[in-house]
């Protein structure tokens, strides 16, 4: 089919441009360095999966990026952290299609961690400890919602995680502002940082169907105790504290090292669900869509060596904001012209084009650098 229009590298620009402009708390207006010179730099950095200082470099007509760091620095300060997470929430909500559908949703909930190397103290109180990964034990946490319609797949409440901050209240923030946008759950599907009896007595008594991996813990006794069998199960199980709930045992085959199959146990938490393990297992399955939006975040996320926790924390913001971006527009212009449900064209207007784009309109806005200076004929060694 002849498409009469097109969606152009200028227009997938000026739409995410428009967005982080309206939403974030970014100004300047120097002799050279502006508002949206600050903006582009960033969309470039973040596109590119590069520093603000490699980005600032190759651009020919671009402030320095010391210069554009301290104007960052100054609108983020630590102590408005919480500000600056609404100001993402309200972008993220923004690139929301008119046509979701915002009731009996189901609806992913994760942490998310970054590895964080720094040793200074002041950074230190906002990271959270973990089990060690990647080289360390000290991680820049966030807390996402995620919802899964069709082929719409959207990050719609974040929050920052603190080191003081309950797994409870949190689960409560995401919730809350998902009411807030009219979005209620028919499923939550949450990871096993949510497995614990308050959220499970929480969610009981809000009356909400969830599922939640469950560690497998102890030696012989605890959740391990559940591991028998050959075959999956449910079965109803207490915690320590006295909390009563249904547990799925799912047993599956997976290769080890020699590629002999062996069996390994996955344990899920069933809230006011009935299914049967397999049903269980199939449906969280579509959990894992948050995991790949993950991988695009780490995509589309600016690298930084700053001292300052709170322009770490919006980096993540801004690549969450540029992937939700990049759905809204796929959605909106990839349609597949066909009867049935809505569909999009997933090869028409895929996550690298939509960066290249971007990076492409920058530098076409402020030129590259194409030579270096060198004590050197090129002509003599080259040619």
């Amino acid at each position: 089919m002849i498409h009469p229009h097109e969606l152009k590298a200028n227009d997938v620009h000026a739409y995410t441009l428009e967005t982080l402009k309206e939403h974030l708390n970014i100004k300047a207006d120097g002799y050279i360095c502006k508002t949206e010179m600050i903006l582009n730099v960033l969309i470039k950095a973040s596109a590119e999966n590069s520093s603000l200082e490699a980005a600032s470099a190759d651009l020919e007509e671009s402030a320095d990026s010391n210069t554009i760091r301290e104007y960052l620095n100054e609108a983020l300060p630590i102590k408005e952290l919480r500000e600056q997470e609404r100001q993402v929430n309200e972008a993220l909500a923004s690139c929301t299609p008119e046509d979701v559908v915002r009731t009996a949703i189901e609806i992913a909930i994760d942490f998310h961690d970054e590895p964080f190397y720094g040793k200074q103290a002041g950074t230190r109180q906002v990271t959270c400890a973990g089990q060690a990964k990647k080289g360390t034990t000290h991680f820049v946490r966030i807390a996402t919602a995620y919802i899964i319609w069709r082929q719409v797949r959207l990050t719609l409440a974040v929050r920052y995680v603190l080191p003081e901050d309950e797994t409870l209240e949190i689960l409560k923030f995401l919730l809350k502002h998902l009411k807030k946008l009219g979005f209620k759950a028919k499923v939550l599907y949450m990871d096993k940082g949510f497995s614990s009896t308050a959220i499970i007595q929480y969610l009981t008594a809000q009356q909400q169907s969830a599922i939640i991996a469950c560690p497998i813990r102890g030696k012989t006794g605890g959740t391990r105790a559940l591991c028998r069998g050959r075959s999956s199960y449910s079965t109803k199980y207490t915690f320590t504290d006295g909390t009563s709930t249904n547990i799925a045992m799912k047993a599956s085959r997976v290769p080890n090292a020699s590629g002999k199959l062996r069996r390994k146990w996955l344990a899920f938490i069933l809230i006011l669900l009935d299914w049967q393990p397999d049903k269980v297992y199939e449906e969280y399955r579509r959990r894992f869509g948050i995991e790949c939006s993950y991988r695009m975040l780490r995509r589309v996320r600016a690298s930084t060596t700053s001292r300052n926790p709170s322009l770490r924390f919006f980096l993540l913001g801004v690549g969450l904001i540029l992937v939700n971006a990049w759905v809204f527009l796929r959605w909106t212009f990839s349609r597949l012209m066909q009867r049935g449900p809505r569909r999009v064209d997933l090869s028409r207007f895929r996550l690298n084009r939509f960066t290249k784009f971007l990076v492409r309109t920058v530098e076409k806005i402020y030129g590259t650098i194409s030579s270096v200076p060198t004590h050197l004929s090129p002509q003599s060694v080259i040619y």
